[in-house]
């Protein structure tokens, strides 16, 4: 009988494992490996030097009420090396970006293929379907089992219709219930041994943005927005779903769907230099891209428009004279840009007729004469309702536009930011997407986008903390450019922070403020205060619009997410370093090493460092200078919420 039992069981493992089939795909430098499994679905394990950290992890499709990825029949595996350089239009990291991975590319019976890429810092994969005509998608499954208990930084909304300004919640895989609140990209995980693991997505087109809500299993599940059917008026800046579709998106059945991917470090300075999203995206659409000009812009919003002192003559609100303070403030120290915020037209739903006391058509005009560009203002919605707006701000003159208040990303608001950036690119304006989702590799297609918001940034006071935007190099900022608005020279600890507008402040050090323009990544970096305090703070401001919007290379000297970042970054023979850290302590000190200077030659450093009382007075700082040469050691001294920042030339 035990014979019997025995031969039995045999038989069985044999049967299964006939019935299974397993793919392996290892990063250039054999590092990273994903193990593909092929069973009654499609299953992956993510390792990392024999560590498993992401186990049984699970992807499917429904398209047409046919299932993608159930019991899959392969019909043709193949394998390709890639090793190439890329060269990015608004180059935020690097002017050049090495683009290595091994590539799985598996085609199924049914139509549709699942290509895998495995790069020396992470993986990714994507959804390829070949199906004739139109095609609904009723879900997509994304569901990823952590083996262990990992700790997530997420932020947590309400449901599908949020701005993305969460703060960042710091939660247990293992505590993580499905009735809590939902977590959208990007994701970083901790395993809380030696690895981060970074989660997002790229070339989002047609398509939803993806959440998250827990399994209930140590592991998380994607969920997306329905396609709405009907909208119904909620005012001048949103609008009512008023009935949804029962599918995700209603798209070409010959497509390429987006990537999800994942960065893994083993080291937190590799987030920070990561470039997945880019890697990834759909290469730039637009010939011509000589008139795309990253730069800096002064804006009023923040500061309440209300320049004051001996040199200003006029009731300061917005009106003609203020703004063209605001211009010439802009062409006193080099800065290309001002953004005229809400208020510059009569009306938030009429974007053709201009405030009269404001008088836009002279301050372009004034603003030419001054070597500075007017950037304007305004709704998605009004956008929506008036798409022939960008015709008409060309003729006048306009270089840019905000838009604001995408509260949405299914799919018909995702391929809103796609028409309004090609719409845009054909009338040389480039966009600033405010009140919007994450970058996902739209910016790489049309580079005439600079920026988006999609974070918990300075314009929410005393709600922005450096014990949050510490997180942002690693996370938000670590997947594309980021509207934070920075640039407050009125700094306070939270202990004694007091903020209203016009006088308004942040919290975190004067050094802190600086050093943010150099860790911070956009296109379009804003000047947030006001042109008094900036002219009160002379050497503090000539050092911030210094520093560039673009950058030749990124090197991180030192980091541990969410305590400290600090990285050095080079414009031609410039390097400008960038230090933040958190409230934990009360001071951190660290020892650089300048080996990345060139062999040779002299150096002169102008450093701007925490002063002595900065743990309490928040305003203190010192301004050194000091000759260096490679090889030079450089100590780094950081009060709690404070800063660092420096050029090197």
């Amino acid at each position: 009988m035990k014979k019997h039992l025995l031969l039995l069981l045999t038989v069985c493992m044999s049967l299964h494992s006939h019935g299974q089939k397993t793919y392996e795909l290892s990063s250039p430098d054999g590092k990273i490996k994903m193990s593909v499994n092929l069973s009654d679905r499609i299953y992956y394990d993510v390792i990392c030097l024999n560590d498993t950290l992401l186990k049984q992890c699970n992807l499917r499709m429904e398209i047409n009420n046919q299932p993608l990825g159930i019991n899959p029949k392969p019909a043709k595996i193949s394998r390709k090396g890639i090793d190439e350089l890329l060269t990015p239009i608004v180059p935020l990291k690097y002017s050049a970006v090495p683009n290595q991975y091994n590539q799985l590319l598996m085609a199924f019976r049914g139509n549709y293929s699942i290509e895998f890429r495995a790069f020396n810092d992470g993986i990714a994969y994507r959804f390829i379907t070949n199906q004739k005509g139109q095609i609904e998608v009723n879900s997509e499954t994304f569901r990823i089992n952590f083996p262990e208990n990992y700790r997530l930084h997420v932020q947590q909304s309400g449901g599908f219709k949020t701005a993305y300004e969460e703060e960042y919640r710091h939660i247990q895989s293992h505590e993580w219930k499905t009735s809590d609140p939902m977590i959208h990209l990007p994701v970083l995980i901790d395993t809380q041994k030696d690895y981060k693991i970074l989660i997002s997505e790229s070339d989002l087109t047609d398509y939803p943005a993806i959440f998250f809500k827990s399994t209930g299993g140590n592991g998380m599940s994607a969920t997306f927005p329905k396609v709405p059917l009907e909208f119904g008026e909620d005012g001048d800046r949103s609008v009512k779903i008023l009935k949804e579709a029962d599918y995700i998106a209603k798209t070409d059945g010959k497509r390429s769907f987006p990537w999800r991917y994942f960065v893994i470090s083993r080291d937190d300075r590799q987030l920070l230099e990561n470039t997945m999203t880019y890697k990834l995206a759909e290469k730039n659409v637009l010939e011509d891209t000589s008139w795309i000009k990253p730069g800096m812009a002064s804006w009023e919003w923040w500061n309440g428009a209300t320049p004051y002192g001996p040199d200003v003559n006029f009731v300061a609100v917005c009106n003609l004279d203020t703004y063209k303070y605001f211009i010439d403030f802009a062409a006193n120290y080099g800065i290309p840009y001002i953004i005229m915020d809400e208020g510059w037209a009569k009306s938030t739903r009429d974007p053709y007729s201009p405030n009269p006391t404001v008088d836009v058509y002279e301050l372009i005009r004034y603003g030419k004469e001054k070597n500075v560009g007017i950037v304007l203002w305004l709704t998605w919605l009004t956008v929506e309702n008036n798409f022939g707006l960008f015709e008409t701000f060309e003729k006048w003159g306009v270089k840019g536009v905000k838009i604001d208040f995408m509260d949405r990303s299914d799919q018909w608001m995702v391929n809103y930011y796609e028409r309004v950036a090609k719409e845009a690119a054909k009338h040389h304006l480039f966009v600033d997407f405010h009140g919007s989702f994450k970058p996902a590799g739209l910016e790489y297609k049309y580079p005439n986008i600079l920026s988006y918001e999609g974070v918990r940034g300075m314009e929410q006071m005393g709600g922005c903390r450096p014990d949050n935007s510490v997180y942002l190099p690693f996370i938000r900022n670590a997947v594309g450019p980021m509207d934070y608005t920075p640039g407050a020279m009125l700094s306070m600890q939270p202990e004694v922070y007091c903020s209203n507008r016009p006088n308004s402040a942040s919290i975190g050090t004067r050094a802190y403020q600086m050093a943010l323009f150099v860790i911070f990544e956009t296109g379009l970096q804003m000047m947030a205060d006001n042109p008094t305090l900036y002219y009160r703070n002379d050497e503090c401001t000539r050092f911030m619009t210094q520093v560039p919007q673009t950058w030749d290379e990124t090197i991180a000297l030192e980091a541990k997410v969410g305590e400290y970042a600090l990285v050095a970054k080079r414009k031609g023979d410039k390097w400008f370093i960038g230090g933040m850290t958190n409230n934990q302590k009360q001071q951190r000190e660290f020892e650089v090493n300048l080996d990345f200077l060139k062999e040779g030659r002299s150096y002169r450093m102008t450093a701007f460092e925490d002063g002595i009382n900065a743990n309490h007075q928040a305003m203190d700082y010192r301004k050194t200078e000091r000759s260096l040469r490679k090889g030079d050691k450089l100590t780094i001294r950081l009060a709690r919420n404070g800063g660092f920042a420096a050029i090197i030339e």
